[in-house]
């Protein structure tokens, strides 16, 4: 028997990966795709060997893409010293890790706690929230927003509502979540009250301020909003709208807290919060923020009680020093390499060349860019704007097919999302158009 353990994994046939397959219970959102064998860049293969250009980074995760060199030199000489240890301990990557990030967090923003994942730090920041607002029960949401699947943030998510046209996996545990209170998200291309960006009179924030006046039992003991909705369909806030919701919690003394769990870095700024010029009091991060590695990061303004060491917030895993080394590392290559610059610049490439396609497909209704987050809606017609969901998903297969992966939006079947490794280059991104133009033709010029 081979005494290598990774050989050993990496040797099951496709008969002992179906038998193995009958004994997985696997959530999750999209499946279906390929089994992924290793990585390299914005590339993976498969088991069969077919490559890949991955445009979703793995859960926007992978901010550096698959295996990056530095990333791991760093996190396996870590793992010389220590892997993990309990949160009541202090370690060296923890005390340098906090002073890095409230370094480059906007101004105000002095203060951090760390947590194994994305929910959980959102989660924190609810907590948070709740602490510093005695007597408050009910949080305010946007429409079709995501911000995890525990039992407190997916009661603050469209999963647990009926936005994506029939009831989602979160509308199963109702007695459990914590119920928000919801209000319209500034969706400009649908606008539900019939305005066009360059005459709104903000009508979606004057909905929030009602909200917390009249729909909200007690003290409001919060506001949370995504700078940009990822799940909801690449909905980017406008800056204006983001800067009136400030001025509407500041005016009725609600804490905001921002869901940076997907901004973070990739939208061409550290924070999202930097790039609009809109501080909030709480930010939350997760998934690419540990470098490729598990961890979340719960952020508080000046001012607010933060936890206490009384069992406040508890997580076995959240001191791992191997996420923390990965999380400083990551930090530093963006800052030497400037990938913040070559976000928004490859980002914008990647823009241009989607609006040249939309010269010949007029079913690209919407391109939607902040950095390197790209959406692409698709629609019948321009005029109608009728979604299609169908046709999106078989779009989505036949890149896959020719050797992209695209990303699907949560409530929105017609949206696809591009959002690779930020570390991106211009061939890569010719690569990614030629592949989604010959799935466009093949879906919609059969």
């Amino acid at each position: 028997m081979n005494d290598n353990t990774i050989q050993r994994i990496l040797s099951l046939t496709p008969e002992e990966i179906q038998e193995c397959t009958r004994r997985l219970m696997i959530g999750g959102g999209t499946r279906g795709g390929p089994v992924l064998h290793h990585g390299q860049g914005c590339r993976v293969w498969d088991t069969a060997g077919k490559s890949y250009i991955d445009c979703t980074a793995q859960s926007w995760a992978l901010y550096l893409g698959y295996c990056h060199d530095e990333i791991w030199e760093a996190v396996n000489q870590q793992a010389q010293y220590l892997t993990h240890v309990h949160q009541g301990f202090d370690t060296l990557p923890r005390f340098y890790l906090a002073r890095l990030l409230t370094d480059i967090a906007p101004e105000g923003i002095n203060r951090v706690s760390f947590c194994p994942s994305s929910g959980l730090a959102l989660e924190g920041g609810m907590k948070i929230a709740l602490k510093n607002r005695p007597g408050a029960a009910q949080f305010v949401t946007l429409w079709d927003g995501y911000h995890g699947t525990t039992l407190g943030t997916m009661g603050a998510s469209w999963i647990a509502t009926k936005s994506a046209g029939k009831y989602a996996g979160g509308s199963r545990f109702l007695p459990l979540l914590h119920h928000s209170v919801r209000a319209p998200n500034p969706y400009c291309y649908r606008c539900y009250f019939g305005q066009q960006p360059d005459t709104c009179d903000l009508m979606c924030a004057r909905m929030l301020e009602l909200t917390l006046e009249r729909g909200v039992n007690g003290p409001p003991a919060g506001v949370i909003v995504e700078p940009l909705q990822a799940s909801a369909g690449m909905i980017p806030c406008p800056q204006r709208y983001l800067q009136r919701v400030r001025e509407i919690c500041d005016r009725h003394d609600v804490p905001l807290i921002f869901d940076e769990i997907q901004t973070y870095i990739r939208i061409g700024a550290f924070f999202a919060a930097q790039h609009y010029g809109v501080t909030p009091d709480i930010i939350a991060l997760g998934k690419a923020v540990g470098g490729g590695l598990p961890l979340g990061a719960t952020l508080i303004r000046d001012g607010l009680a933060g936890f206490e060491p009384d069992a406040e917030e508890l997580h076995t895993f959240a001191a791992n020093t191997l996420s923390m080394v990965g999380a400083v590392r990551l930090i530093e290559i963006v800052q030497r390499d400037r990938l913040l610059e070559h976000a928004n610049r490859m980002g914008e490439y990647l823009r241009q060349g989607l609006l040249g396609l939309q010269n010949e497909f007029p079913e690209i209704g919407d391109v939607r860019q902040v950095g390197l987050h790209v959406g692409v809606e698709l629609v019948e017609d321009p005029e109608t704007k009728k979604p299609l969901n169908e046709q999106t998903r078989n779009i989505r297969d036949a890149a896959l097919a020719r050797g992209a992966i695209f990303g699907l939006a949560g409530v929105r079947k017609n949206l696809l999302k591009i959002k690779p490794p930020l570390i991106l280059q211009p061939h890569e991104a010719d690569e990614v158009l030629g592949i989604l133009r010959d799935a466009l033709r093949e879906v919609l010029r059969k």
